[in-house]
């Protein structure tokens, strides 16, 4: 793996009276900022070949809107990924590293933010960097982070739906 992007999902509705978290729907605005990440992703070159989606409905939603801009990319989803922690989400990326060069893992916080958090630490990222994060992790984010030959996770990039334009 060279790549890695963690995304969160995009903007939900909220929980209806005695609905289910898990099936909770995309906002409109959140249908928009996906489709928005998506082509502001790839327009960057980011591009994954496989992604790793949680089963949530909003997960799913976001990544059928940001597949439209990626082009051929295979799929998995995990139950672990639903409401993950760091160390599950980190367990999965380093399950399935040697198979991609650019893996995409779209979740739900707090385990995205946590484990990106945990990379930019790792990495030594800049202060600024680390200041930058440390203000959460907005619906629809993603951090985008490289691989060096040691396999250790770079950062290269953040990017946020209100960064994009959605035209």
């Amino acid at each position: 793996m060279q790549r890695l992007i963690l995304m969160r999902h995009g903007e939900a509705e909220r929980a209806a009276g005695s609905g289910r978290d898990r099936d909770r729907a995309l906002s409109g605005r959140g249908r928009t900022d996906a489709a928005a990440m998506g082509r502001a992703l790839a327009a960057r070159g980011v591009r994954p070949d496989l992604a790793l989606v949680s089963p949530a409905t909003r997960t799913r939603q976001t990544w059928d809107l940001l597949h439209d801009a990626f082009g051929d990319v295979q799929i998995r989803d995990d139950e672990a990924l639903y409401n993950g922690g760091a160390d599950t989400l980190r367990r999965l990326v380093e399950g399935v590293e040697d198979e991609a060069g650019c893996l995409m893992v779209v979740a739900h916080n707090p385990g995205v933010h946590l484990l990106a958090v945990e990379y930019l630490i790792e990495g030594a990222a800049s202060p600024s960097v680390l200041d930058r994060m440390s203000g959460g992790f907005p619906p629809g984010a993603a951090a985008i982070f490289g691989v060096d030959s040691a396999g250790r996770r770079m950062f290269e990039g953040w990017l946020q739906p209100r960064d994009v334009a959605a035209g």
